[in-house]
C-alpha cells in the first residue's frame, strides 16, 4: 500500500482564517458525543491543549484537513476484502466516486451497512459512480481477515479495503465511522460528512451523498457541501511523542 504524492493547487474555497484547535475539536466533539462522560473527556482535553498555547488550522468547517474543492488524496494497491488490491485510479471512468471511512466495530457504521449496499447499488447502475470503503481502524475485529468475514456475510456489493497504515484516512481527515466524502471527475472533494440526516432510516428526509452525486452528474454544485459525521471516532493508533 502507499499514499501517493499529490500536489493540491490553491484552493478558492478554503477559508482565510486559522481556527484554534481546542475550540474547533470541542464543537466537534460535542456534535457526535454520545455521553456527557466522553463529552466531558473531549472537552478536558482540548481545554489541555489550549492551555499549551499550541495553534492548529482546521481546513473545512468541521474536518481537521481538507476543505471542499480540494484535490482528494490519492491511494494506491489497498488490499480489499475480495482479495484484490484497490486504487483510486480504477474508477477512472467514472464521473463520481463516493469514498466511506467506515468499520466492522462501530454500531453506527453497522447500522448504516444496508443504506451504504443500496447506495452503491443505485450509482453502479448509472455506471457512472462507484462506491468504495475503506477501513483504518487498529483493533482486532477491523483486521483483514474479519473484513473478509464481514463483507461475505452482509454480500458487499462495493470495494472494501483496509488501511493498515491510517495514513489515507489521516490524509482525508476522517474522524468517524461512517464518514463520506464525495469526489467529482477532477477528483476534487465536492462533499464531506454524513450519508443523510438520520441515523433511524425511518426519519431520513434528507440524503447528502446521493444529492451531491446527483449534483456532480449534472454538472452542477452540491447545496450541502459539508455536514457533521455521525459516528464512533476513529481508532487512531497513539503516537508517542518524541523525547
Amino acid at each position: 500500500m502507499t499514499l501517493a504524492p499529490f500536489a493540491s493547487p490553491p484552493n478558492p474555497h478554503r477559508p482565510a482564517a486559522y481556527r484554534f484547535a481546542p475550540l474547533r475539536l470541542l464543537s466537534i466533539a460535542l456534535s457526535f458525543s454520545q455521553s456527557f462522560v466522553l463529552s466531558f473527556a473531549l472537552a478536558f482535553a482540548a481545554t489541555m491543549w489550549g492551555a499549551m498555547d499550541t495553534p492548529m488550522a482546521f481546513a473545512g468547517k468541521y474536518n481537521p484537513t481538507r476543505s471542499i474543492g480540494d484535490a482528494a488524496p490519492d491511494f494506491r494497491d489497498l488490499p480489499g476484502a475480495d482479495g484484490k488490491t484497490h486504487s483510486l485510479s480504477e474508477f477512472a471512468g467514472r464521473e463520481a466516486v463516493v469514498v466511506v471511512f467506515t468499520c466492522n466495530s462501530c454500531p453506527t457504521a453497522v447500522d448504516y451497512e444496508a443504506r451504504v449496499k443500496a447506495l452503491a447499488e443505485k450509482l453502479g447502475a448509472t455506471g457512472k459512480a462507484a462506491v468504495i470503503a475503506i477501513n483504518a481502524n487498529q483493533v482486532a475485529d477491523d483486521q483483514l481477515p474479519k473484513m473478509k468475514e464481514r463483507a461475505d456475510a452482509q454480500k458487499f456489493n462495493f470495494a472494501y479495503v483496509r488501511d493498515d497504515s491510517q495514513q489515507i484516512a489521516k490524509a482525508y481527515g476522517a474522524t468517524v465511522t461512517p464518514e463520506f466524502f464525495v469526489l467529482d471527475k477532477n477528483r476534487r472533494i465536492v462533499y464531506m460528512g454524513a450519508l443523510d440526516d438520520s441515523t433511524d432510516p425511518a426519519n431520513v428526509k434528507v440524503r447528502y451523498v446521493e444529492d451531491a452525486v446527483t449534483a456532480v452528474l449534472e454538472g452542477k454544485t452540491p447545496a450541502v457541501t459539508e455536514t457533521v459525521g455521525r459516528g464512533c471516532l476513529v481508532r487512531y493508533a497513539r503516537e508517542r511523542r518524541k523525547k
